[in-house]
């Protein structure tokens, strides 16, 4: 008698352990950045959370999906752009799902299928733009690359909401002739700047001529000034700018002369 009774209460001790478990089991928690979708003998039913739910024990499967915003580094991919130039260009790609139900039945694996379709844009994108329009343009680049590939990945449930091109590496070749282009550039805008500057004071400088020209007393005005500056420097020899208009009474009587020897010169010879 008391060996059977013994052997119902471990009975009955097995089958309230095995009754804790599958209570247990059926009691789900789902955080406030995740949904459990629920499968009930296979037919999918929702998803269910965040908080405390039951799921039915052997009939109910529930599959966990982030709701959080994920971020994945795109591979370094070799490409060769529209104008010929083979570059290796990374990104970043931020996306999270939106839907739940179509992230779990739609696609196997959604964060692999989106890093797939993530390296096949970039690659595509970027092999129709040249170079210069890589480099000057990247902004416009990041919302080609952001549409094309949320748009096809909105059937999965997934809403791709940052695509940004890290980093593009360029041939050495390619680098040394930028940098002598940007030389080049830069010594065309100096040579430039230098012209204007000398095309500004040659007009000013012919203003102040002509100005000089019609008071011819700012001239020796301007001598004298001359004079004051260099004394006070205390320098051992001046120079004293003679005024041209000074020698003209001498160069036309010194002309006068020559061409009247010159005229006896040939009364003699004839």
């Amino acid at each position: 008698m008391g060996s059977a009774t013994f052997f119902v209460l471990a009975c009955l001790a097995v089958l309230a352990f095995i009754a804790l478990m599958i209570l247990l089991s059926a009691i789900k928690i789902v955080p406030e950045y995740e949904r459990g979708v629920i499968f009930r003998l296979g037919r999918l039913m929702g998803p269910r959370g965040p908080g405390i739910f039951f799921v039915i024990p052997v009939f109910e499967r529930m599959v966990r999906v982030d709701m959080r915003v994920i971020t994945m580094d795109v591979p370094v991919q070799e490409v060769i752009t529209l104008d010929n130039v083979t570059i290796k260009v990374n990104a970043v790609l931020y996306f999270q799902v939106i839907n739940p139900n179509w992230a779990v039945t739609k696609v196997m694996d959604y964060i692999r299928a989106t890093m797939q379709i993530a390296q096949t844009t970039l690659r595509s994108v970027v092999g129709q733009v040249e170079l210069d329009e890589l480099l000057a343009q990247r902004e416009k680049i990041n919302q080609k690359l952001q549409q094309i590939i949320d748009e096809q990945t909105e059937p999965w449930g997934i809403k791709v909401t940052i695509v940004e091109v890290k980093d593009v590496e360029l041939p050495q070749n390619m680098q040394r002739a930028m940098a002598r282009q940007a030389e080049a550039e830069r010594e065309k805008r100096a040579k430039l700047i230098h012209a204007d500057g000398e095309l500004q004071a040659s007009r000013t400088l012919a203003e102040a001529a002509r100005v000089l020209a019609s008071e011819p007393t700012t001239l020796q005005l301007r001598y004298l000034q001359t004079l004051t500056e260099i004394a006070t420097e205390k320098n051992s020899t001046i120079i004293f700018p003679l005024p041209i208009d000074m020698l003209k009474t001498f160069l036309a009587s010194n002309n006068g002369a020559t061409s009247d020897e010159r005229r006896i010169v040939r009364s003699e010879e004839a």
